[in-house]
């Protein structure tokens, strides 16, 4: 696959070795000759000094034949208009764009491009560790609006059904694993102590879902 980067900050340069040691053609583009500096000794890939949006540089890049486009500078109006300029110009068909700054993620949605927040992502991660250890993240789509949750039935909720576990509209059951089989279950399905259930939730679902579990798991106690 040809792949043309963005910047090559640490984000930048971490991910164009990734994609270089998984034997990808990787072209790299930042108007920062000492930001090339961030690459490992034995990357191989081409280093494009000058402006992300010059046509010239994004020439020399091979964006016109270039499979897949990831904006990651530190600057979300560059990220937006490169990427915006990949997709609609030169249609690329797979281009990702960083967002640096949550505050300015209307830009890009403003434009339709597929986004990467580490700031929003990484906050919600860590508030879930230190808040909410029992019920595990497994899965995040887009920047954590929908995510995939792990939770071991205990001996409280033994025959109970997701009816009773799922109290909320934006809470999905998606799995159940009883002795390592899995199936699809539905809200009438009966859970058993042991059981590890999956369940798809936004943010404000799974919040609602702790609680609910912790207000039962206290009048049960």
């Amino acid at each position: 696959m040809r792949v043309i980067i963005i910047g090559c900050g640490r984000l930048g340069a971490e991910l164009s070795y990734n994609l270089f040691k998984r034997g990808h053609d990787v072209s790299i583009i930042d108007n920062v000759p000492a930001s090339f500096n961030n690459l490992p000794a034995d990357f191989q890939g081409r280093l494009n000094e000058g402006e992300a949006l010059s046509q010239d540089v994004l020439h020399r890049a091979g964006m016109e034949k270039a499979d897949a486009v990831a904006a990651v500078t530190n600057s979300d109006a560059l990220n937006a208009v490169a990427a915006y300029v990949a997709k609609e110009v030169y249609k690329v068909k797979n281009v990702l764009a960083r967002n640096y700054d949550p505050r300015t993620r209307e830009i890009f949605e403003y434009f339709g491009l597929q986004t990467v927040s580490s700031t929003s992502w990484g906050a919600q991660r860590m508030e879930e560790l230190i808040f909410h250890s029992d019920v595990r993240t497994v899965f995040s789509a887009g920047n954590g609006e929908v995510e995939l949750y792990e939770l071991v039935i205990n001996d409280l909720w033994d025959g109970k059904t997701f009816n009773d576990l799922i109290d909320c509209e934006d809470c999905l059951p998606v799995s159940l694993t009883r002795g390592g089989r899995a199936v699809i279950p539905n809200r009438e399905s009966v859970i058993r102590a042991g059981d590890v259930a999956l369940i798809s939730a936004t943010f404000e679902g799974i919040a609602g879902l702790r609680s609910h579990l912790n207000n039962i798991d206290k009048q049960e106690a």
